[in-house]
């Protein structure tokens, strides 16, 4: 798969194909010149799903209510782990 294929691909579809990648990996089969391919694909796809959380996590937005019992919205912070 090229880059350019991957850019085009969701986040769900990239996840499945990342999760395919480490499982065929994982068993053990896969020869080494192929594995380093695979693994090539594999980092690509996580900065792609990583980069598409990252844009959806600035998209939301935490929804709360005010004492005055109004609703209101302001920027959702992740708190540091």
């Amino acid at each position: 798969m090229e880059n350019e294929d991957i850019k085009n691909l969701s986040f769900e579809e990239a996840l499945a194909r990342l999760e395919a990648i480490v499982r065929e990996l994982e068993s053990g089969r896969t020869k080494l010149d192929d594995a380093v391919a695979a693994y090539e694909k594999a980092v690509a796809l996580k900065q792609l799903c990583e980069t598409k959380l990252k844009s959806a996590q600035l998209k939301i937005e935490k929804i709360e209510i005010t004492p005055d019992d109004k609703v209101a919205s302001s920027e959702f912070i992740v708190p540091e782990a």
